[in-house]
């Protein structure tokens, strides 16, 4: 049985991508900072999912997640890192703080880095008789590439985060460990819960060709793919999964 580790678990793109690699026959350590009584029964469905709770900003966190897969199963064969946070306030960039950019940074960016780290010298350390021995997903997001000034400090970690993609899939290519993401466009998350007006009108308005909000279950699929060893020759590559809203039109 494969194992696949999964931060940001408990809502969203998380949830859905341990439904996906349960419901194909992995073994999934989902991690989040949530206590593990809010999310209990979110889980209790599963077989073979374990839970832990922490903070993707903590180098300690981070070890028991790795710390925790491993006791419970033994090894990991997939990373996928869905964690992020969005700035608590919406600030011009000519009024955001240090404090919400650490914030932000620290997670999206900074966490991220350091687990893909610490998974990737796991990976790199077990036995595999396949010539794919590991594959890690990061879910970066078309704010890595479309500014939006209200939200500086969001934009500019999820540009960071493309960037690890790109350098962990350049480091490990030669290990036989793909490394690839997905740009989520406009899903319907916790995240985008507060701004709904704002984007059923720019939906409605045109600016999503496909005409319709996305959904978590959109990105756990196109993660599951770039995981499943179907896209064996692919690697550094991002995959929008957006409904086509990358696309310039005139």
């Amino acid at each position: 049985m494969k194992v696949a580790l999964i931060t940001g678990a408990a809502g969203g793109i998380g949830y859905a991508s341990v439904e996906k690699f349960a419901s194909e026959g992995y073994a999934v350590l989902a991690m989040d900072i949530l206590p593990k009584e809010k999310v209990e029964d979110k889980f209790t469905k599963f077989n073979n999912v374990v839970y832990v709770a922490g903070n993707l900003a903590s180098a300690s966190d981070r070890e028991n997640a790795l710390k925790a897969c491993l006791d419970a199963f033994g090894r990991v064969d997939v990373l996928v890192n869905v964690a992020g946070v969005a700035p608590k306030v919406r600030n011009d960039i000519l009024e955001m703080t240090e404090e919400s950019y650490d914030f932000v940074m620290d997670i999206n960016t900074k966490g991220t880095l350091f687990l893909t780290q610490i998974v990737a010298n796991q990976m790199l350390k077990q036995e595999s008789d396949e010539a794919i021995k590991g594959y890690i997903a990061n879910v970066s997001s078309c704010s890595a590439y479309t500014s939006s000034t209200s939200r500086g400090e969001y934009c500019i970690s999820k540009a960071g985060a493309s960037m690890i993609t790109k350098l962990f899939a350049d480091r490990l290519a030669s290990e036989g460990i793909l490394v690839n993401e997905i740009c989520p466009g406009i899903i319907q998350t916790g995240m985008t819960e507060k701004v709904k007006e704002k984007y059923d009108n720019l939906i409605a308005g045109g600016l999503v060709p496909l005409k319709r909000w996305g959904l978590p279950e959109d990105c756990a699929n196109a993660i599951f793919v770039l995981c499943s060893g179907a896209l064996g020759y692919t690697t550094g590559q991002s995959i929008d999964v957006d409904g086509g809203m990358h696309i310039q039109r005139l």
